[in-house]
């Protein structure tokens, strides 16, 4: 496996990143290219450990030891294959993933982990510019058709597995354009809009059909598409976001995280201005994720006077904590390039409620700082510290606290699909209670990652080719009504 000895000789290095002053001033992807001596010295780090927890960690379980062994070793096109033979789409993991695969390396026990996921990203993009990367064209064609709703990570999955099966999809998505939370969730600053249609474009050669500006349950029923294609699947995500209920939600300068995300993007597209104005304004955001982060760089860009983020959580350790060894996920204080770029962060703060000096628009917010106490049965319980009120003033405010249920519009919310106790739909292997139609993706799993709706995609496929494949030698004998139980 590679150099045996890597490990110990090569220190963990990733790529320099434009300077903050320059990148401020524009929306582009700023991390700069590495070197092919640092990328073999970083695939040289991966050990021989046996045992590839970072592969077991991996929610698409790609091959990781293989593919850093053939970068080592300077096989390009053979680590190409392998990491493609688990994942459709390395260009976009590869960039926003977590990399929970690298809380896991062996090697993380006592030093850095190995770069898996700049890895990842520089395997794939090399396959792109030597024009490795081909049209998944079906070597025979099933004369199936399935309807695919949504354009997300799991929905291009789930059509680019069964594009190469042999079946006919279409994919329906109700923005203008395709791509879901790749196209209008994901900063360009993390994932430019080029690398994401280039990927599309691939899919058109291949066969899939694209159709925006279509909403099903509003401009199309489901009960037609079950009616005229062999297999539809649910790939809407989770899209309602979770609120924030409290005195003065109701003024101006209140959003949902996405929607201000989703401007942002809009914008840099050319499709419309931005509603809001940021420049020399103070910035609130209610939130210590990712998307908390998003809307602080793209904040950062529109020249805000100053930024708070706020969390209602404990600040993190700076190490991983007894209760929390390895190869767990390291619940460690992480700081991202929007942090770097300006922000300041408080922890172990509620919103209590938001203020108006002129009873129209935000003007400040009423917080207090909170205790988590452990009771005898291990469970916390949030306590409100007395004397602690404070006022922070701010003009806009992004709340971005997570998302609780997928999003059913009109008619779809009529097919009485069975919810699950968080409101995600209830299946069995990807399969609804209703014939031909199967879900995947957040709209099964609830508000996850990325990587894990590749994954959901991946599978919805394999379960609706089971079925198609069943369906055709009559091992199972459906009902003509999609409706039947």
């Amino acid at each position: 496996m590679g150099k045996t000895t890597g490990f110990m000789e090569y220190n963990r290095a990733l790529p320099s990143s434009e300077k903050v002053d320059k990148r401020l001033h524009h929306f582009k992807e700023f991390i700069l290219e590495d070197s092919s001596e640092n990328l073999h010295n970083q695939s040289a780090r991966c050990m021989d450990c046996g045992v590839p927890f970072c592969q077991n960690s991996c929610p698409l379980g790609n091959r990781i030891p293989e593919f850093n062994d053939a970068v080592f070793k300077g096989d390009d096109k053979k680590a190409y294959e392998i990491l493609t033979s688990t994942n459709n789409f390395p260009e976009f993991t590869g960039r926003i993933c977590p990399a929970p695969c690298e809380g896991s390396c062996v090697l993380g026990i006592n030093s850095d982990p190995v770069t898996i996921e700049h890895l990842e990203k520089s395997i794939i993009e090399k396959a792109f510019s030597i024009g490795w990367v081909k049209p998944k064209i079906p070597v025979k064609q099933t004369g199936k058709i399935i309807a695919i709703i949504g354009s997300g990570p799991s929905g291009l999955a789930c059509a680019d597995e069964l594009i190469e099966m042999g079946h006919q999809v279409i994919i329906f998505e109700k923005s203008d354009r395709i791509g879901g939370l790749l196209r209008y969730g994901i900063p360009d600053f993390k994932l430019e809009k080029s690398i994401l249609d280039r990927r599309l474009n691939l899919m058109k050669q291949a066969g899939v059909i694209f159709k925006t500006n279509t909403e099903i349950g509003v401009d199309l029923s489901p009960e037609k598409l079950l009616l005229e294609y062999d297999a539809v699947v649910l790939c809407i995500g989770s899209q309602v976001p979770r609120d924030l209920k409290i005195e003065g939600r109701e003024l101006n300068g209140i959003h949902f995280a996405m929607d201000f995300l989703s401007a942002v993007n809009k914008k840099i597209a050319g499709d419309k201005t931005l509603d809001w104005d940021l420049k020399e304004k103070n910035v609130l955001v209610i939130g210590g994720g990712d998307t908390g982060s998003d809307c602080i760089d793209n904040s950062n860009r529109m020249g805000a006077n100053s930024i708070v983020q706020l969390e209602i959580f404990s600040k993190p350790p700076m190490t991983r904590s007894e209760d929390n060894p390895w190869p767990l996920w390291p619940m460690v204080l992480r700081s991202s390039s929007s942090h770097e770029e300006g922000a300041k962060r408080e922890w172990c703060i509620a919103t209590k409620r938001f203020l108006s000096e002129d009873g129209i628009n935000v003007s400040g917010v009423e917080t207090v700082e909170v205790s988590w106490e452990k009771d005898e049965n291990g469970k916390y319980s949030m306590q409100e510290k007395v004397g602690s009120k404070k006022i922070i003033k701010c003009d806009y405010v992004f709340l971005a606290i997570g998302f609780i249920q997928p999003m059913l519009p009109g008619t779809l919310k009529e097919l009485s699909l069975e919810l699950g106790r968080h409101g995600n739909i209830a299946d069995s292997n990807y399969h609804c209670k209703i014939d031909k139609l199967f879900v995947a993706g957040d709209a099964r799993i609830g508000q996850s990652l990325v990587v894990n709706a590749i994954a959901e995609g991946r599978k919805v496929a394999e379960s609706i080719n089971d079925f198609l494949e069943e369906n055709i030698v009559g091992q199972k004998n459906y009902s003509a009504n999609p409706f039947a139980l």
